[in-house]
Parts: C-alpha cells; sequence; structure tokens
C-alpha cells in the first residue's frame, strides 16, 4: 500500500506508519515564457522612459498640491510639468522608435515570409552558388594537372 496515492494525491508516506516522507512538487516550476526578452536597447530606452513617466507623474501631483495650497511654487511648477509631459511623450515614442528600428535591423519579423527573410534566403543561394562554383573551378584545374601527369608517364 505504500505505493499508491492518497487523497491528496501524493505518495502514501506521509502518514504514520506508511514509510517515509511523501514525494512532495517542487515549488519552484520553470514555465516556458510565450514572448521572448525585450533586445538590450529597446529595454534600456523603456526603462528610461518608465523613469522619466514617473518622475513626470510625481511633478505633477506636486504641482496640483502646490496649487491647491496656494504656494508661490505652484506656477513653476506647472510649467515644469508641461515640460516634463513633452520629454515623457519623447521617452516612449523613443521606446517604439527603437523596437521598430531594432527589428528593421535584425529582420525579427513574425510573418513566415517576410522580406527579411527572402533577402536572407537570396544571399545563401548566392554563396552556395558561389561556392560551388569555385568547387568546380578548382577540380577542373586539378584534372587538367592530372591529364598532363598521366601524358607524361606515358611518353
Amino acid at each position: 500500500m505504500s505505493g499508491t496515492r492518497d487523497r491528496d494525491g501524493y505518495g502514501g508516506g506521509s502518514r504514520p506508519g506508511r514509510g517515509g516522507p511523501a514525494a512532495r512538487p517542487s515549488l519552484w516550476v520553470e514555465e516556458p515564457t510565450a514572448r521572448r526578452r525585450m533586445a538590450d536597447p529597446v529595454r534600456t530606452a523603456a526603462v528610461r522612459a518608465v523613469l522619466i513617466v514617473s518622475l513626470t507623474m510625481i511633478q505633477a501631483m506636486v504641482a496640483f498640491f502646490c496649487t491647491l495650497a496656494g504656494s508661490w511654487l505652484a506656477f513653476p511648477m506647472v510649467v515644469s510639468s508641461v515640460a516634463s509631459t513633452v520629454v515623457a511623450t519623447w521617452a516612449v515614442l523613443d521606446v517604439w522608435v527603437t523596437r521598430q528600428a531594432w527589428h528593421q535591423r535584425h529582420g525579427v519579423v513574425s510573418e513566415p515570409s517576410s522580406s527579411a527573410r527572402r533577402l536572407r534566403r537570396e544571399r545563401r543561394r548566392e554563396r552556395r552558388a558561389a561556392r560551388r562554383q569555385a568547387r568546380q573551378d578548382g577540380r577542373i584545374g586539378q584534372r587538367g594537372a592530372r591529364q598532363r601527369l598521366s601524358e607524361l608517364s606515358e611518353a
């Protein structure tokens, strides 16, 4: 009976008198990720954008509270919040542009018939044809040398 499963689904060793301790599943289970990791330049731009956006939101809250309190700091904070909003928008657009440029440069397109793959296939075909031609040219030269050697040995 020690090899059967208990009601909880684990081996029958957790109760007294049934043998050793029960086999428990691991707490840490590696699961394959559905998405690939971001490229380094894209990740750098994304971290920069998150920091800038968060600082802009904090600055906007400080401007709001200064305005409610009637502080002299309210007007400079509102002006700088508007400028920070422009910078934050620029940072978010930088993430998008960096991502697009990286994908374009490295040929990562999700469609199977992408132009990047087609270009790589064409380049591969050209390289193979050039290697094949070089091998054939080399063989022709070798055949001529063998024929000359055989002619010399016959004479």
